[in-house]
């Protein structure tokens, strides 16, 4: 299948400076093509995943991918999709960026394949060394101030009288016009990825590299990774959702995806994930006649949370989300119980009251908020409601001690299926 037969299929073909002679490109031979993710934090997101991803899907059909690691134009600011600008990085921050970034898209590119390895490039190591001169004489004098003006990330800030641009943000596609004319001269990069509110950027490369080395190179891009109701996808009510374990841990990561609505879960299938048509089409099919069961959210979330830390993580994301649907606790981790009690609500306890014959069951069930008064616990206890780190309270005379402590400090209390409280050791 011609790559751009699939990217269509996945609903990922927005726009292509020459979708015809691109597909005559294609059928030639392989392509050397690239994607910038500039170095703004110290991890990619999910709304990076769409372009990493596309670069894995060239890599797989013989295409030679190439990863540009922003260490120049993140230290000026990319204005698309900015209402405001950019609060400019110190060398330091971009440096720390960039080196947390690589080791994440190691992760979803081969680069040991003898093949078609891919390549991961810093755009500083030549943007760096020019001068302000030899920039406006060899990069700025091939673009017009028109062309420039008309692109819609400078001019919906220009109509801005308030905010505006600077001449800083301003430049920044003389910037990465300048690193698709370096790449298709030092390595024969014929093409361009990106998300939507790149086709600007990306056809300043297209045209310095044609106006500089009289060659024909490609931009394709891909629709920005949004919900059915518009909103920008990757973002939750508590902030981004990263690909560091370290920001967004692996079972708020695989939850993030398990929560995918019915309107959104078939697009993700098919922008996100490697599954074929057919795999996806009866996940589809299995959310119409059993939308409660969340097949397709699971197979997604899965997938997902697979790709991005593994099977190992995936493994304990999987053993938490069961646990906070009463499964068992023991074989979760530390990191693991604190990924499930980070959202229910805790209640600091005194630990002596856990010594000699130990803490009632029902003042404890009170003090958490699961019961409004003993007589009540007492009466939930008896019906079977109420249980002790998952373990069902067969006994209203059940009392908690030391042997009921998890983790050195937590006891996990609940009501019913899901109303949980956690005590927490002072």
């Amino acid at each position: 299948m011609n790559i751009l037969d699939e990217l269509r299929w996945r609903g990922l073909l927005a726009d292509c400076t020459d979708p015809v002679a691109l597909r005559a490109r294609l059928e030639q031979g392989p392509i050397t093509l690239y994607c910038g993710f500039d170095p703004t934090a110290d991890s990619l997101h999910v709304g990076n995943l769409v372009p990493l991803l596309a670069l894995r899907r060239f890599q797989l059909l013989g295409h030679h991918p190439i990863a540009l690691a922003g260490g120049a134009t993140g230290m000026v600011g990319d204005p698309s999709g900015k209402s405001a600008e950019r609060n400019l990085q110190t060398p330091e921050q971009v440096a720390h960026n960039i080196a947390a970034i690589r080791g994440q898209l190691t992760q979803f590119l081969d680069f040991d394949v003898r093949a078609n390895p891919a390549r991961l490039v810093n755009n500083h190591d030549w943007t760096g060394p020019l001068t302000l001169l030899e920039f406006l004489r060899d990069v700025g004098k091939h673009i017009s101030v028109n062309s420039m003006v008309a692109k819609d990330s400078v001019r919906s800030r220009m109509e801005d009288r308030e905010a505006g641009i600077s001449y800083t943000e301003f430049s920044y596609m003389l910037l990465q016009g300048y690193d698709f004319y370096h790449l298709r001269h030092a390595l024969g990069c014929e093409l361009q990825i990106g998300a939507t509110d790149q086709w600007g950027n990306i056809t300043v490369g297209t045209e310095l590299t044609r106006k500089k080395l009289g060659a024909t190179v490609w931009g394709l891009v891909f629709p920005l990774l949004t919900k059915a109701d518009g909103s920008k996808y990757g973002k939750t009510a508590t902030g981004t959702v990263w690909l560091d374990p370290r920001r967004t841990s692996p079972y708020r990561f695989y939850q993030f995806f398990v929560n995918t609505d019915d309107a959104d879960v078939g697009k993700l299938l098919r922008t996100l994930t490697f599954l074929n048509a057919e795999e996806i089409a009866a996940l589809e099919r299995e959310v119409a006649a059993n939308p409660g069961a969340r097949a397709a959210q699971k197979a997604l979330a899965r997938e997902m949370t697979r790709l991005v830390h593994g099977e190992n993580r995936l493994a304990g994301a999987l053993r938490a989300s069961d646990a906070l649907f009463g499964g068992p606790l023991d074989g979760l981790t530390a990191e693991d119980f604190q990924d499930i009690i980070a959202e229910i609500p805790r209640h600091a306890f005194e630990r002596t009251h856990l010594s000699g014959a130990g803490a009632p069951l029902g003042d404890l069930l009170v003090h958490a908020g699961l019961c409004p008064s003993k007589g009540q616990a007492r009466k939930d206890i008896e019906g079977g409601g109420i249980y002790v780190n998952n373990q069902r309270a067969a006994e209203t005379s059940r009392t908690l001690s030391e042997a009921d402590v998890l983790h050195g400090r937590y006891v996990l209390l609940r009501k019913g299926k899901r109303s949980y409280a956690v005590l927490e050791l002072a």
